[in-house]
């Protein structure tokens, strides 16, 4: 009977919650165990951290989690030995200098770096503004010379990490499509449902076309705007009919399904380039038509108006046009939607990619072995 291949993950966030994660290595964690490969998951951050995080206020509760998951890393430090690989996704932890990655890298036998977005830039949420300056991008450098390999979700952070790195492979965001029934009603009621769903640091792009919705609103279109994330969400334009639902795993499909069209906006800034998009990619796999801006992954996603429609950054008038288009052509919307289902099922599924997660570990592993040999 061989030995059991054991991976340690050192993550931010808890499972089944951040899309960085579920849309990344977690979807593969059935894959892995099917290999051999037993997992332990070790987040940073707990759930009653997590339901908190992105609240503004909540300073001492914060602090708090914030010391309690550094005790974890502590003792994650005590037991590293004990796995074949680590797997690292994003930072061991969140703030200061490099000391735990160090430490983590000294003591692991093997290392493999998940980078996701352009996180080197400085990144902080709204609510936790005050704490951007404590955010140590040198552990993201650090992590990327010192692993022993390195998974990156798109062109641009794979050629930012080939420049500390040799060892690169450019995994893209993937979807589950067994989970997720394709969408079988396109008719739209008499209100029209654009959908958006996204984390809280996304948010910022939804509402770069508030425009788009005012001159809908002008125009008499009948819709309504659902927003589904982990945060409040309010247009400056009090009258855009908006309603925001929290996001759980258990609602997401169905809330997809409630929507008619997908919304995908993004402004041309760095942080857009290492972006895969797995908010579209959520659009693709229950069949929804989508609306997205043409920069970035989203030119590689899409070929237009075959799988989705793409609009230049910043024209808003392109994007009222295309809304209602989609508003008045039945046959259009379904299929477009299908051709984006079809586009998940061939290139961004976890079917299409898994063996490239296992060609990895596989690879790290055997490196190990034959050092110990």
């Amino acid at each position: 009977m061989s030995q059991a291949k054991k991976i340690l993950f050192l993550c931010p966030y808890p499972q089944n919650t951040a899309p960085s994660q579920r849309l990344k290595y977690e979807q593969y964690f059935t894959s892995f165990e099917q290999d051999g490969f037993q997992l332990c998951v070790s987040p940073f951050i707990i759930m009653p951290f997590w339901n908190i995080l992105y609240k503004k206020g909540y300073w001492f509760q914060k602090v708090f989690y914030t010391i309690i998951g550094y005790f974890r890393r502590i003792y994650d430090l005590f037991r590293i030995r004990r796995y074949d690989i680590v797997y690292v996704h994003l930072w061991v932890t969140p703030l200061g200098f490099h000391l735990f990655e160090m430490m983590v890298c000294l003591l692991a036998k093997k290392v493999v770096y998940d980078m996701d977005d352009m996180i080197f830039l400085g990144h902080a949420s709204y609510a936790n503004k005050p704490l951007k300056f404590l955010k140590g991008k040198i552990k993201i450098i650090y992590l990327l010379k010192k692993a022993d390999f390195v998974i990156t979700s798109t062109k641009a952070l794979e050629d930012f990490a080939k420049e500390f790195n040799n060892h690169v492979i450019d995994i893209p965001t993937s979807i589950d499509v067994n989970k997720y029934k394709l969408k079988e009603n396109y008719n739209i009621q008499k209100t029209m449902v654009l959908g958006y769903s996204g984390s809280h640091s996304t948010l910022k792009y939804l509402k770069s076309i508030e425009p788009v919705f005012e001159q809908l609103l002008q125009r008499g279109v009948d819709f309504k705007v659902l927003v589904v994330s982990n945060s409040t969400f309010s247009f400056n334009n009090k009258n855009i009919p908006t309603e925001v639902r929290y996001w759980s795993l258990a609602d997401e499909q169905h809330l997809l399904h409630q929507m008619d069209v997908g919304l995908y906006p993004l402004t041309d800034e760095p942080w857009v380039y290492g972006k895969r998009g797995g908010k579209a990619l959520l659009y693709m796999a229950v069949g929804l038509p989508i609306i997205a801006t043409a920069i970035g992954s989203n030119l590689d996603t899409f070929v237009d108006g075959t799988n989705g429609f793409l609009i230049p950054v910043g024209d808003n008038d392109k994007w009222v046009s295309r809304i209602i288009e989609l508003k008045d052509n039945l046959s259009l919307r379904q299929s477009l939607g299908q051709q984006a289902r079809k586009t998940i099922e061939e290139r961004f599924s976890v079917e299409a990619n898994k063996e490239w997660y296992l060609k990895v570990l596989n690879a790290v592993l055997k490196d190990k072995l034959s050092e110990s040999s």
